[in-house]
């Protein structure tokens, strides 16, 4: 079967695993190549299993330990032009091979993963769809302030979906974080809601998915408490029920469970 893990989600770093049993890629390095290899063992995958690294954009807690984990473990980089630009920027240029992901897709480890433009404050921010060897679909969406036509598109009819749901707007509105903050990740190019992610999933639902990942929460202002049934009750009102029309999980901040989703 194919599997999903998350190693690390959140504004403190994000690293996610797909793929088999026997090799997969990753999607982004936000975290050390030390942590995110204890990581890896400690969920049972072997860092020989990484193929990979697909990276969604260059902020720092999507790319931190890209250069190292890449460059010495010999793995090739996959990400939209404009994120490997500003990784070159950013000095993120050398000692790995850096790869335009193409429109139509690539394929890594048996798998076509295809890329899908995504709304955020970043060069070429991007979602991936995951067509797995088995027959399964996955589609990840994190760090974006809403959802277009053209994602929904993208996302709809993946087995697997992990959405964003980063922050209470309540919680957000009345917390610490400076105005201009704030503004910027409520904004059309920020972060998605609690909200605003739990109105779209009964659509996905519909449309044949049967795992929902939460990801993406922030520290400051949520809780996976609060994410979790913030999207159990607008499921629940369309009359969905966890258990028999879905499976509804929250990405850790740190995998230290050893969850992995099979799918």
């Amino acid at each position: 079967m194919a599997r999903f893990c998350p190693l690390f989600s959140g504004s403190s770093g994000n690293s996610y695993y797909i793929g088999s049993a026997r090799e997969g890629v990753l999607i982004d390095a936000g975290r050390s190549a030390k942590q995110i290899t204890g990581m890896l063992e400690s969920c049972g995958i072997s860092r020989a299993a990484v193929r990979a690294v697909f990276v969604t954009h260059e902020h720092t807690d999507h790319v931190a330990g890209l250069r190292v984990l890449a460059s010495r473990n010999h793995l090739p980089v996959y990400a939209s032009r404009g994120t490997l630009d500003a990784l070159r920027t950013a000095g993120y240029g050398n000692g790995f091979e850096m790869n335009v992901v193409p429109e139509a897709g690539v394929a890594v480890a048996g798998m076509k993963i295809s890329p899908f433009p995504i709304p955020h404050d970043s060069a070429e921010c991007v979602g991936y769809r995951i067509d797995t060897a088995d027959g399964r679909t996955a589609a990840l969406s994190t760090d974006l302030g809403c959802l277009s036509d053209s994602v929904r598109n993208h996302i709809a009819g993946a087995d697997l979906v992990v959405l964003e749901s980063n922050h209470d707007v309540g919680m957000l509105e009345n917390g610490p974080y400076p105005y201009p903050l704030k503004r910027r990740i409520l904004s059309k190019t920020g972060h998605l809601s609690n909200d605003a992610c739990s109105t779209e999933l009964s659509g996905f639902i519909r449309r044949g998915s049967t795992r929902v990942v939460l990801a993406h929460l922030s520290r400051e202002n949520n809780t996976p408490e609060l994410a979790f049934q913030t999207a159990l009750c607008a499921l629940s009102m369309s009359n969905m029920k966890q258990g028999k029309d879905f499976e509804l999980y929250v990405a850790p901040r740190e995998n230290t469970m050893n969850r992995m989703i099979l799918f």
